[in-house]
């Protein structure tokens, strides 16, 4: 940092110093500092606890609690000329305790400060006025997951700094800033700088954390309904063994349908497919050709009142103009396989509709394989 001496037109460097070789101390000095003006730290916070050590069956205490705007509990820990190994974890316990303040304790916390301070105050109409909010009913604090906290020391160690990045992307919100003292000729200044993430590139940081927090998700939610479906299709499998004259030879998958032969014809396959919302048989035309899965479609249709009269039910008839494929299908709404007590249901309900529909179809299976036939013969002929 410098001083600029406009008369000389020169700059000044001002001498870096520790706040050990001033003199000043974290709670006596920092610590106060940072509480009589908090903007210092980039945002408006209000300032409603310092040394809180009101956690259940523990002495530790933290430096300063705080609200912001969006009325997120901010823990604030504060350390002079060095960060320590140990912040991280110390101020993740602390942030964790105060996960659980309710909003009356956030009041009578406040309360409290504001008792111990020579001009006192009322905490709803200091709050009131913070939140700019007439209602002391309509401020929301301390929601769900949302405790931030933000670091302040002259040097950061680099497993404070390694830690603190690789929770972000956790959407932990953290901040650190780096406090550095200077003199000049018997003044002192102070300087805050954001260093984690730093105000550039801050919304970017964010956004790389809700992005990898949501991919985390994902893959955790893929890996839970894959090894839920492995077990679903093997319990049905054992169920159905000796059962059908289908998916005798079929194995449990990951995926959401499992597919069986029995028609003798290429891509035309019965199916199983499994949601959290319902569980279904079904034919599926899945040949290459389009043309070919609709003329297979339209020729089992003109039999639809014979089908469905030997099915029992009535039956979902899907040409899908717009896709290759077209579908056939009977479902049981109400069901999700993810919950395991429905799965004798489930596995019931697949097991004798598959075969019902294997029976109802099966004496037009040697029609539509003529029909290919044929149409591969015109395709030959052209």
């Amino acid at each position: 940092m410098f001083v600029i001496d406009s008369k000389n037109n020169s700059i000044k460097a001002l001498n870096k110093k520790t706040f050990s070789e001033l003199g000043f101390k974290e709670r006596a000095h920092l610590q106060e500092w940072i509480a009589g003006n908090s903007e210092a730290l980039g945002e408006k916070l209000l300032i409603i606890q310092k040394e809180f050590s009101g956690f259940s069956e523990t002495n530790e205490r933290l430096d300063l609690l705080a609200l912001d705007k969006n009325g997120n509990i901010v823990v604030i820990e504060n350390k002079l000329d060095d960060s320590g190994k140990d912040v991280t974890w110390q101020a993740l316990k602390y942030a964790s305790y105060c996960s659980t303040l309710t909003k009356e304790d956030i009041r009578t916390i406040f309360q409290s400060y504001l008792d111990a301070q020579s001009n006192g105050g009322n905490a709803i109409e200091v709050l009131n006025e913070f939140f700019e909010c007439a209602d002391y009913s309509e401020i929301l604090l301390n929601q769900r997951m949302t405790q931030r906290i933000i670091f302040v020391a002259a040097n950061f160690r680099k497993e404070v700094t390694s830690t603190v990045l690789w929770l972000m992307n956790f959407k932990i919100q953290l901040k650190c800033y780096k406090a550095t003292p200077y003199e000049l000729n018997g003044q002192y200044f102070l300087t805050l700088d954001q260093i984690i993430p730093t105000k550039d590139a801050q919304d970017y940081v964010i956004s790389m954390a809700n992005k990898a927090q949501e991919e985390f998700s994902t893959e955790a939610e893929l890996k839970t309904r894959h090894t839920i479906r492995l077990e679903f299709w093997a319990a049905l499998l054992k169920e159905i063994k000796g059962k059908s004259i289908l998916f005798q030879s079929s194995s449990p998958t990951k995926d959401h349908w499992l597919v069986a032969g029995g028609t003798n014809i290429t891509g035309l396959s019965y199916q199983f497919v499994i949601t959290m919302t319902n569980a279904s048989v079904l034919i599926n035309f899945g040949r290459a050709s389009t043309d070919e899965n609709k003329a297979l479609f339209d020729s089992l249709i003109s039999h639809k009142r014979e089908i469905e009269n030997k099915f029992g039910s009535i039956l979902n008839w899907e040409r899908l103009d717009d896709r290759k494929s077209s579908r056939i299908s009977f479902a049981l709404p109400g069901v999700n396989y993810f919950v395991k007590d429905d799965w004798q249901k489930i596995i019931q309900f697949l097991i004798e509709n598959i075969n019902k529909l294997e029976e109802a179809t099966r004496p037009y299976l040697l029609q539509l394989k003529q029909l290919l036939s044929n149409l591969e013969f015109e395709a030959v002929e052209e």
